[in-house]
């Protein structure tokens, strides 16, 4: 079990999965057969946590997170998947979109893409596509074709959404204190029945949130810069080529960030370096590489701020991610 992370438990009897860690790509490995990467944006020591209680059809999860975070890539083919922002301390980003009030997240068969605040929960449900389209044409439902292939800002009708959190606040609650009571087949698929009503009844009234004409420019933006910054290859671009190439000036581009991402575009960039240089520095136990080898392969030439950086980024020094990949 890698430093970092909490040995998972499993009970087999009630489906329950529970982790913890201290360390986003340890945390980020224990979401199971969801095929998600993620970076963490903000700076300081990462705590995570994941809950997850399997019924026959539905996985019902619970997600905490201590630090900014970009979450991406894909729940798993052939996914349904709704979230609830529970708590944080900001407002959480979806394709461009805040999410706020009584909105939720949701996909279908759809790619990830989204920025978390700090200290950010999210309680939701996961199904397979298969049994919402079974369930919609059983139950004679239109469902909504304009959400199904991207991670959407959903509006819904607040009292169907307002019924599911309060389902998911009774789970969690009987999950932390008496999860035997899961143990019972019945209790299982009583739950799992009164989840899926609500889940039937919200998704005919779903439509997505539509952040206007000027966000939606703003989004273009910071998609084009980030291919960029992510798509560089070995050398580093400067922000003036990233400017230069979306044209935007660096105020502009500063804007659409602060908007889409809550964060400045060089922080961001610093951020994902970092976390490349992070994930190199803990494959890097068998070889002969250096820390300042690793750092320069993603354009930190300062070696002296970049170690600064790492350590109030990641609390604590490359060298000790080092030599702790090399002690596994």
């Amino acid at each position: 079990m890698p430093l970092g992370a909490t040995l998972p438990t499993l009970d087999s009897a009630v489906g329950l999965f529970q982790a913890s860690s201290t360390d986003v790509d340890e945390h980020c490995a224990s979401l199971g057969r969801w095929r998600l990467s993620y970076d963490q944006i903000s700076a300081g020591a990462f705590r995570g946590s994941f809950t997850q209680l399997s019924l026959p059809q539905l996985d019902v999860f619970r997600e905490i997170t201590s630090q900014q975070v970009r979450q991406y890539g894909q729940l798993g083919a052939d996914s349904f998947g709704i979230g609830l922002p529970w708590h944080g301390d900001g407002e959480v980003n979806c394709n461009g979109a805040s999410v706020a009030g009584g909105q939720v997240i949701a996909c279908i068969d759809a790619e990830v893409d989204m920025c978390t605040p700090k200290s950010f929960e999210l309680r939701g449900v996961v199904a397979s596509a298969a049994l919402i389209e079974e369930l919609a044409a059983r139950l004679d439902i239109e469902l909504p074709r304009a959400v199904w292939h991207q991670l959407r800002v959903i509006e819904m009708a607040q009292a169907p959404v307002a019924r599911l959190r309060a389902h998911l606040a009774a789970i969690h609650e009987t999950i932390s204190t008496a999860p035997e009571r899961f143990d019972d087949p019945a209790v299982g698929q009583v739950l799992e029945d009164a989840l899926l009503v609500e889940i039937m009844d919200m998704l005919p009234t779903a439509r997505p949130s539509d952040p206007g004409r000027s966000a939606a420019a703003r989004k273009r933006t910071v998609d084009r810069a980030r291919a960029l910054m992510h798509g560089s290859g070995d050398r580093s671009l400067s922000l003036l080529e990233v400017c230069k190439a979306v044209g935007a000036s660096p105020r502009k581009l500063g804007y659409c960030f602060q908007e889409v991402l809550g964060t400045s575009p060089m922080h961001y960039w610093r951020a994902m370096r970092l976390n490349r240089v992070r994930r190199d520095l803990k494959r890097a136990g068998g070889t002969d590489a250096s820390v300042y080898d690793v750092a320069v392969q993603h354009g930190f030439w300062h070696f002296s701020q970049f170690s600064l950086d790492y350590k109030r980024h990641f609390s604590e020094k490359p060298s000790e991610t080092l030599r702790r990949a090399r002690c596994t």
